[in-house]
């Protein structure tokens, strides 16, 4: 037992060391689930200088691996980055990106309190952007967000056998996919204010995206046009389809295989119908409807879309505009 609390003052002290001597240097913590695939993927995130795993947030000063359920600790990942290299909005990106925040003690198939979601945080002004980064996060989901956000407590260094434990153990359990780490973040998209969206878009646009409405069939410039290029929302501009993807349905709206972007799909049971209704992710702009009579060879599905949602953003304008990342969808 002497042997192991040396070895934690020791490992205590040079984080300290390591943290005084880089003003540039930050720390977070974060529970995510199963510690070892977090420490895994964050590990391969340039700008992230040490990490470790350990218990945070639990209600005693000490605990161990197998009292979790008793002590209440969180698995958790402690990081140290560089802000001069990755910012802390960049990396709760990151870490929203592989858990799924909406999900109460659980992640993968991993359950109990100890596998719950949570930012624990070491001064204030990480706390506070931790609380504006979930508010700002919480539009894009239907179920609440349940990521607790806490000043940090009690953090245990966990048992030496779980640091490291995927480069240790190559083949081992984990529910999250480390090959994410290195795909470049999702860029954001922002909605502007009403008043500039009145302002900028036509008035059938603005109806279409901002009240729900369908333009008339073949009205659309989008309906009988094929040039190479992407289509985005109009309101936001995120990157939606490809003209890759696009077909002639003969129902006289755009008509798209599939999104190149992300999208959010609610039920819709309005004029007596049981449809899918399509919305942009970042503006919720309403964009149309997906059905299951597209082309079998395309994959089955049709997302029927109204033009007026559109903006056409051509393949040699593509790179010049900030959508480099998106020309290998065209073909």
């Amino acid at each position: 037992m002497r042997k192991i609390l040396i070895f934690i003052f020791l490992i205590n002290f040079l984080w300290s060391v390591d943290m005084s001597n880089n003003t540039n240097n930050a720390e977070i913590y974060l529970a995510g689930g199963c510690f070892w695939g977090m420490q895994g993927y964050f590990d391969k995130i340039n700008g992230v200088i040490k990490t470790d795993v350990g218990y945070a947030n639990g209600k005693s000063a000490s605990t161990s691996y197998k009292e979790l359920h008793k002590t209440m600790h969180a698995e958790t990942l402690h990081l140290i980055y560089d802000k001069n290299k990755i910012s802390l909005n960049e990396i709760l990106r990151h870490f929203i990106r592989v858990i799924d925040p909406t999900s109460l003690n659980r992640q993968g198939n991993d359950v109990g309190t100890q596998y719950r979601s949570g930012i624990y945080y070491v001064d204030v002004e990480s706390g506070n952007e931790a609380i504006s980064f979930i508010k700002e996060i919480s539009k894009f989901y239907e179920k609440p967000i349940v990521i607790e956000v806490e000043p940090l407590r009690n953090y245990v260094l966990a048992e030496n056998y779980h640091q490291k434990y995927l480069e240790k153990n190559p083949n081992g359990y984990c529910h999250i996919d480390l090959n994410l780490a290195k795909t470049p973040l999702e860029k954001v998209y922002n909605k502007p204010n009403d008043d500039e969206i009145r302002k900028n878009l036509s008035e059938i646009s603005y109806q279409v995206t901002q009240e729900n409405a369908t333009e008339m069939p073949f009205s659309s410039k989008y309906d009988d046009f094929y040039e190479k290029g992407i289509y985005v929302d109009i309101v936001s501009k995120e990157p939606l389809f490809s003209s890759s993807d696009k077909f002639n349905a003969g129902c006289g709206w755009p008509s798209f295989s599939k999104p190149i972007g992300k999208i959010n799909e609610n039920k819709d049971f309005s004029h007596g119908m049981i449809r899918t209704e399509v919305r942009s992710k970042f503006a919720n702009s309403h964009l149309g409807h997906v059905f299951n009579d597209g082309p079998k060879s395309k994959g089955g599905l049709r997302y029927c879309i109204n033009g007026a949602a559109l903006e056409f953003i051509p393949l040699k304008e593509m790179e010049e505009k900030g959508y480099k990342d998106y020309i290998k969808f065209v073909k």
